[in-house]
């Protein structure tokens, strides 16, 4: 069983959808001991990081998610990765759970001669050549040693993350074609 973390800022149909497409068991719940009783989580999520946050904290589920992840393996989608590194800095100073080092930071929009478009929305590949739908103005830096797979948005934009039994992507799986498919079809395997 998958529980999809539901705190009011994640895109939950068609991420459900997704893996009902693929045959798996996923419930959408906030409760404690549907998360606990899981095998899986996805932290998904939509908007700005220090909303989220807040959201995330004002339902009780930080400790919930912090001991879970411990046991258990736990994707963070989009905002929902974001919310995996230690702070951002999208309007403001917020700290995050902290499963991964380094911070959220802006996609720059003046790269010299070059103007990048932000936010960033559209497919793009990474580096091992399959494409994903992105949607994001911000994303994970100073995170090497924890990054999988990375983009090219004339700059290297994170595009994967994992730290021990929690992993992030930038991109949209449930959005993104038979590669995302194959992406959540492995993560329900491990």
């Amino acid at each position: 069983m998958i529980c999809i973390i539901d705190y009011g800022v994640g895109n939950l149909f068609s991420l459900k959808s997704s893996l009902a497409h693929l045959g798996l068991d996923a419930a959408v719940s906030a409760d404690p001991a549907d998360i606990r009783a899981s095998d899986r989580l996805i932290l998904p999520g939509v908007g700005a990081f220090g909303d989220a946050m807040a959201k995330l904290e004002a339902t009780g589920l930080v400790p919930v998610i912090k001991e879970e992840a411990e046991k258990k393996p736990l994707l963070g989608i989009c905002l929902g990765m974001q919310l995996l590194f230690e702070k951002s800095f999208e309007y403001g100073e917020h700290p995050g759970l902290g499963f991964v080092p380094g911070q959220v930071c802006p996609l720059a929009p003046d790269l010299g001669d070059k103007t990048l478009k932000v936010p960033q929305i559209g497919w793009n590949a990474v580096r091992d050549g399959e494409y994903f739908y992105y949607v994001h103005s911000y994303y994970g830096k100073n995170c090497a040693a924890n990054t999988l797979a990375i983009s090219d948005y004339s700059l290297p934009v994170t595009g994967v993350v994992k730290a021990g039994r929690v992993y992030g992507t930038q991109f949209h799986p449930e959005k993104s074609g038979d590669a995302g498919l194959r992406l959540l079809r492995a993560f329900s395997e491990l």
